[in-house]
């Protein structure tokens, strides 16, 4: 929704690279302006900038210490295994004398932004625990995007809303599965989070999620349910209650089929997007949604 890949030390704009170097003359790299290095440097990818820049000279140290290199958080670039390039180099660097995990990393970073961060994303693996969660909601006042870890387990999982409720400037959210307590988050992102404008989930969209869709979040503006179990039904329903919906994303999931009543309602909508959703299975049988609730799609 709204996180982007950085690119890597190595794969830098050469045009940023080759305007830089116009506007600073013959100085060499280690005599930059620090302003310039930060403006790179808040680019990079986490990796470079924790294992890479930090280590060329003095200035680039201390360039990469400005807090704004350290605003957008994409966690799900990097390995976190112990064998990986990254965690052995990271290691080496800072003379770790045990394996890097996430939460270290995770402090480490957090530490450098000095609660400067807007955009987070979690990796996908199981390595993310509630801790990370707490602490993050915790040194990341101003959050304005979060993407949330995969398979939670289920005593954590029932704690996000209680964290969501934290931040304050939300405005987006991904999470990857439904989490099984869905709808109090949705309530605490209504009652807490008046900027919220984005939300991505994926998960058996059942009747009651999509009225708290529409009650709670009136407001919100891009909605995607790509890969969900949703029907004609509480999908109208979303449609419905958000009204101020700009995008619709609604891709390959199963229950429905955009017919010409969802069209002409959408049509409202600048960017619905239904490739690839159906109403039968693989196997050619329509679905039903309490068949749905222990299969695949229900947490």
């Amino acid at each position: 929704m709204v996180f982007v890949s950085s690119p890597s030390l190595s794969h830098l704009s050469s045009n940023m690279l080759k305007a830089t170097v116009e506007e600073e003359g013959d100085r060499r790299w280690d005599e930059m302006q620090a302003d310039c290095l930060i403006n790179i440097f808040r680019r990079l990818a986490l990796g470079d900038l924790a294992v890479a820049v930090p280590f060329v000279c003095k200035s680039w140290y201390r360039a990469s210490l400005d807090p704004s290199c350290w605003r957008r958080l994409n966690f799900r670039s990097l390995d976190f295994t112990p064998w990986s390039p990254f965690s052995r180099a990271f290691a080496l660097r800072y003379r770790l004398h045990s394996p890097l995990s996430f939460s270290a990393f995770l402090r480490f970073a957090l530490h450098r932004s000095r609660g400067v961060v807007d955009q987070l994303a979690f990796p996908l693996s199981s390595a993310v625990s509630i801790h990370d969660l707490a602490y993050a909601s915790v040194k990341c006042p101003r959050l304005k995007a979060l993407a949330l870890p995969d398979n939670l387990m289920l005593e954590d999982d029932l704690r996000i809303p209680e964290l969501v409720r934290r931040w304050k400037d939300l405005e987006h959210l991904e999470m990857e599965t439904k989490p099984s307590s869905f709808l109090e988050a949705v309530a605490e992102i209504g009652r807490n989070c008046p900027r919220f404008v984005g939300l991505k989930v994926r998960g058996l969209i059942g009747r009651e999620d999509a009225k708290a869709l529409a009650r709670c979040l009136p407001e919100l503006k891009h909605l995607e349910l790509s890969k969900s179990y949703l029907t004609k039904d509480e999908l109208l329903v979303v449609i419905g209650g958000c009204r101020k919906l700009e995008t619709l994303t609604v891709k390959d999931c199963l229950g429905f089929q955009a017919d010409d009543e969802i069209l002409k309602l959408v049509s409202r909508i600048e960017r619905f997007e239904h490739e690839g959703s159906t109403l039968l299975d693989d196997y050619g049988y329509e679905t039903d949604e309490s068949e749905q609730q222990t299969g695949f799609f229900h947490r």
